[in-house]
């Protein structure tokens, strides 16, 4: 059984010495997590409040006179 042992200490050795692996790994979903969360954060302020479309009248013009055009 010495092989085995000699086997496991060499195998938890070279693990050892992996690198930066699981660190990049997690920074990796850490800053695709942070990249989806931020294009949520900035893309939900361009969606209007209305869902009931473009109100615009047979001519063109626009039909919903109260509304701020800048707002």
């Amino acid at each position: 059984m010495p092989d085995t042992a000699d086997a496991a200490a060499a195998l938890l050795a070279a693990t050892a010495q992996q690198g930066p692996g699981d660190t990049l790994r997690i920074l990796l979903l850490v800053s695709m997590v942070g990249g989806a969360l931020l294009a949520w954060f900035l893309l939900r302020g361009y969606r209007s409040g209305d869902t009931a479309g473009d109100e615009t009248a047979a001519d063109g013009t626009d039909t919903d006179r109260g509304r701020d055009a800048n707002a």
